[in-house]
């Protein structure tokens, strides 16, 4: 989650600043974003939905990542999902620390996030050619929002509430119950 900036930076002095620093920032065109931490809820969810692809995806060329690692946008925009997908191999910098390639990105809300990652960030990972789905799954309620590039480039949003909901991915040949995104959180 987001929160305010702190300074403008160049690219090349914001990726100085973050491998640095002891927690994880985002760039938004000279901007640079701490990330808060989160709460239980938002780490549950994070581990059993990145638990739960993990298992659909065990023999196929897709990896699951976490949190920490960092996706380009463009060259001016770097995030990190808490989720990230890569179906074949990886495309990163020489030094492994940005991921180019995305299939997949979640954002878990928070109260602080939910306008943003319903919002700008939206558009941010839209860019992102290779993406294919964006789920932004709410901690306080099972609702996940999905949202999927269909092949004439427009993008369409599924709504997804309840536990007995099933997210259809399509890009990845399988589906998320939201009974496992949400088992044992307390909402």
């Amino acid at each position: 989650m987001a929160i305010d900036s702190i300074r403008q930076m160049t690219v090349e002095e914001y990726f100085a600043f973050d491998e640095a620093s002891d927690y994880k920032n985002e760039y938004i065109d000279g901007e640079v974003y701490p990330m808060t931490g989160g709460t239980l809820n938002h780490g549950a969810i994070i581990m059993k939905t990145g638990f739960a692809l993990m298992r659909r995806l065990t023999g196929s060329d897709c990896q699951v990542f976490g949190g920490h690692v960092r996706n380009r946008v463009s060259r001016t925009r770097y995030l990190y999902p808490d989720i990230s997908v890569v179906c074949g191999a990886p495309e990163t910098d020489e030094r492994s620390t940005i991921l180019f390639n995305p299939v997949l990105v979640a954002e878990v809300t928070s109260p602080s996030s939910l306008d943003y990652d319903r919002g700008d960030k939206v558009g941010y990972y839209q860019s992102i050619a290779s993406l294919r789905i964006y789920l932004v799954i709410d901690q306080q309620q099972p609702l996940v929002e999905l949202y999927e590039r269909h092949d004439d480039g427009g993008w369409r949003l599924q709504e997804f509430s309840g536990l007995d909901a099933v997210i259809p991915l399509e890009t990845l040949g399988c589906e998320l119950p939201l009974a496992e995104i949400y088992a044992g959180v307390k909402i």
